[in-house]
């Protein structure tokens, strides 16, 4: 019986060194620093503005004779000095909320629209005025705000007040023009909508057809679809996209003190004008601060800083506990 001689195999390639996947070519080694390069600069200037914003915070702390947390005067240029963010940080926050409860609901049923309802001949310039409003200047926005939104929210103030006063925070106890957080959360999530509605727009239109084909195979009506395959698939990006929206909430300027009546008075009644807001504040001050002033303007913004920090990685956090679902990887 002949004997048999194994086949005389090329030896197999050394495998490439370093990161998997790299092949060792220039551009890939220039891309790779640019990338670590670019995070790393990131992280360097979030830094520096950090420090920065604590360092002359912690000058103003210093010299503060009130509770710089619950304080509710704002008198840099007294002596003693007294001033307290409570009442920028209540304005802040209730006017972000109200414009999100407004704006979140209203801009996922417009992206739901443009991406699964309406037809392609009027989806596409629909997304394109949609995409157009997220470009325009926050002063232009405060513009109009200040002329057209503010006169016409008398009426429904008044509504509010006759039929929803018994809940205390729509109860209108002040006569006058309603430059109120009512009226800058209104203004707020006609700002934010605009990001909202792109971003889920986006996240609808990547759910995979097979999905949304499988559940219209067995019996589901288009709501069905809509409520078992896209919503649970877009869950993480819309709760991103409203975060996007929260982050210019939280920092608008320009709008806000175009159509706010600002006082430093902590009120649940929502419609009464006064509050304010830690941008607004800033705004308004910064020009006519002394060195001290402005330092308590600076500290007031490094409270905003930590705000929006805290607001991201909680929404970091909800995303992250959102990842079993993969609607993606089925």
């Amino acid at each position: 019986m002949a004997s048999t001689t194994p086949l005389d195999l090329p030896p197999a390639p050394p495998a490439p060194r370093g990161r998997p996947g790299s092949t060792g070519r220039a551009g890939d080694k220039i891309f790779i620093g640019l990338s670590r390069g670019s995070g790393i600069l990131l992280l360097v200037v979030m830094a520096s503005i950090a420090v920065f914003l604590s360092y002359r915070a912690v000058l103003a702390i210093s010299k503060d004779e009130g509770n710089f947390l619950t304080t509710l005067d704002w008198n840099p240029a007294g002596d003693p000095p007294v001033f307290g963010i409570a009442v920028l940080l209540f304005g802040t926050v209730v006017s972000s909320v109200i414009a999100m409860v407004i704006a979140v609901p209203v801009a996922i049923g417009i992206a739901l629209f443009i991406s699964h309802y309406a037809p392609r001949k009027l989806a596409a310039p629909l997304g394109y005025v949609i995409d157009l409003l997220a470009a325009v200047p926050s002063i232009v926005y405060g513009i109009w705000g200040a002329l057209v939104l503010v006169p016409y929210l008398e009426g429904l103030n008044l509504w509010l007040d006759q039929f929803f006063g018994w809940t205390y925070v729509f109860e209108k106890t002040e006569v006058g023009i309603p430059r109120s957080l009512f009226t800058v959360g209104i203004l707020l999530a006609i700002m934010i909508l605009p990001i909202v509605t792109s971003v889920s727009r986006e996240v609808f239109l990547q759910v995979p057809k097979m999905n949304e084909e499988a559940a219209l195979a067995l019996g589901a009506t288009r709501w069905e679809v809509i409520r078992l395959s896209v919503l649970p698939f877009g869950r993480s990006g819309i709760i991103s996209a409203s975060m996007l929206g929260l982050g210019r909430a939280l920092g608008e300027t320009m709008a806000v003190a175009t159509v706010l009546s600002p006082s430093f008075i902590i009120s649940l009644h929502v419609l009464d004008p006064g509050g304010g807001t830690f941008a607004q504040n800033i705004a308004a001050g910064f020009g006519e601060a002394d060195e001290f002033g402005r330092d308590a303007l600076i500290a007031s913004g490094l409270v905003l800083f930590v705000l929006t920090l805290l607001v991201n990685g909680a929404a970091r956090l909800i995303i992250a506990r959102r990842k079993e679902y993969s609607g993606a990887n089925a």
